[in-house]
C-alpha cells in the first residue's frame, strides 16, 4: 500500500516535532515523513525538545544498571546474532549462582541498585534455576531492582519469575512488521509471538521494555513508523534501541551497519512519544562511536548499562562485531562514567531508577 508521505512533507518538520511533543501521537504518514525528511537542523531541534521533556520528568539524573551476561548459549538461530545456535565459533559459557552473586556484590559496592540478568534462550536455565537466582538476589539485596532479559517464555514462567522477585523484563520486539521479522529470524519465531510475550509481561505487572535495531537489513522508514506505532500502543516502561552491527559469523556478516545519526534521531522521537520512558544509551552506541553514549544522553536517553560480568567472559558475549566491553562500558569505570556525564551536565545517581509514571499534561 502506498502512503501519501509527500503530502505530509509539505508540513514543516519542526511542526511535526511540536505536534509529537504535545500530543504524544502521530499518524503512520507523519512518522514516515519525520523519519524520511530529517536533516541536521531538524535533528538538533528534536534533541533540544527531547532533553527538555526528559528533564521535566527525570531532571538531570542518569540511572545506571549493572549488566550481567550470564549465559551465551541460545537455542535460537536469529540471522543477525553472534550467539545464534549455529555459530560454532562462539566460545560458550554459563555463570553459576555463586558467580552471579559475586557480580551483584561488586556492583552494589560500586553504587548499582539495578541488576540486569541477560542471556540467550538457554534451556539449561529452567524456571527452577532462574527462580533460585532471582530469590537469592532478592534475599541479599532487597532494595535493588532485578531485571531479566532471557527471551520468550510462557506466561506461567514469566509469572513464576515475577513472583520470585523480578521487577522488570527486557524483550526487544526487533521489528513490528511480520514480513520484516521473518527475514531476520528462523521460521519457528514470529513477530506475533514476540508481541504477545510483551503483552503478557505487562499484564503480569513487570516494568516492561521493548525495542528494535536501527538500520537492520531490509528495514524501511515504513517499518520504523510501524515500530513507533506499536510502541505507542504497548506503552512500555523502557525502550532499548541501538544500531544494527553485523557479526562476522552470521548470514548478515557483510551487511552495512546502522548509523549513529538515525539511531540518535529515533531516540529523540521515542522520548517525545513516551515522555516518562526509561531510555538507555546502549553499548552498541558506544561501539560505533567513542562518544556514542554521551550523544545518546544528549538525544534524550537517561539510562546507561555498564557491564558487571566477569572480565573473563565479557569478550565471549559477542552479539555483534567489536562489541565494547571495556572502558566506560565496564562497571569498574563507573567513576569515569560519572565524570563523563558531569561534563555534559548530567549526574549519575545511586538509585533503582524506577519508571516514574505518566507525565501530567
Amino acid at each position: 500500500m502506498l502512503y501519501s508521505v509527500e503530502k505530509v512533507l509539505g508540513e514543516p518538520m519542526l511542526k511535526l516535532i511540536d505536534k509529537l511533543k504535545e500530543m504524544n501521537h502521530l499518524t503512520k504518514e507523519e512518522w514516515m515523513a519525520l523519519i524520511e525528511g530529517r536533516t541536521a537542523d531538524v535533528a538538533e531541534y528534536l534533541f533540544t525538545q527531547a532533553r527538555a521533556v526528559r528533564e521535566q520528568v527525570y531532571g538531570k539524573d542518569i540511572y545506571i544498571r549493572g549488566l550481567i551476561e550470564f549465559t551465551n548459549y541460545c537455542k535460537n538461530d536469529c540471522l543477525y546474532c553472534g550467539i545464534r545456535r549455529s555459530n560454532t565459533n562462539a566460545c560458550r559459557y554459563r555463570l553459576d549462582l555463586g558467580e552471579i552473586l559475586q557480580c551483584c556484590e561488586k556492583g552494589y559496592e560500586l553504587g548499582f541498585r539495578t541488576f540486569v540478568l541477560q542471556g540467550g534462550e538457554d534451556a539449561y536455565f529452567t524456571d527452577e534455576r532462574l527462580e533460585q537466582i532471582v530469590k537469592a538476589i532478592r534475599g541479599r539485596y532487597p532494595e535493588c531492582a532485578i531485571t531479566l532479559s532471557v527471551g520468550e517464555r510462557s506466561y506461567e514462567s514469566y509469572k513464576r519469575l515475577f513472583d520470585a522477585g523480578a521487577d522488570r523484563y527486557l524483550l526487544r520486539h526487533e521489528t513490528y512488521n511480520s514480513e520484516h521479522y521473518a527475514k531476520l529470524h528462523p521460521a519457528e519465531l514470529s513477530a506475533k509471538t514476540r508481541q504477545q510475550c510483551l503483552r503478557n509481561l505487562k499484564e503480569i505487572g513487570y516494568q516492561v521494555g521493548c525495542g528494535f535495531m536501527v538500520g537492520s537489513p531490509y528495514q524501511t522508514a515504513e517499518y520504523l513508523a510501524e515500530d513507533m506505532m506499536f510502541i505507542a500502543d504497548l506503552k512500555p516502561h523502557m525502550v532499548g534501541i541501538g544500531p544494527f552491527i553485523p557479526h562476522k559469523d552470521t548470514p548478515f556478516a557483510k551487511e552495512p551497519s546502522g548509523t549513529l545519526e538515525l539511531t540518535l534521531y529515533m531516540l529523540g522521537l521515542i522520548r517525545l512519544l513516551l515522555p516518562n520512558v526509561l531510555l538507555p544509551a546502549t553499548t552498541a552506541l558506544g561501539t560505533i562511536a567513542p562518544n556514542g553514549r554521551e550523544l545518546g544522553i544528549m538525544a534524550g536517553a537517561n539510562v546507561v548499562m555498564p557491564n558487571l560480568s566477569p572480565s573473563v567472559v565479557r569478550e565471549k558475549y559477542l552479539l555483534y562485531n567489536d562489541k565494547a566491553y571495556t572502558g566506560l562500558e565496564a562497571a569498574e569505570s563507573v567513576q569515569e562514567l560519572r565524570e563523563s556525564m558531569q561534563q555534559i551536565g548530567y549526574e549519575v545517581v545511586v538509585s533503582r531508577g524506577d519508571w516514574l509514571g505518566e507525565r501530567s499534561k
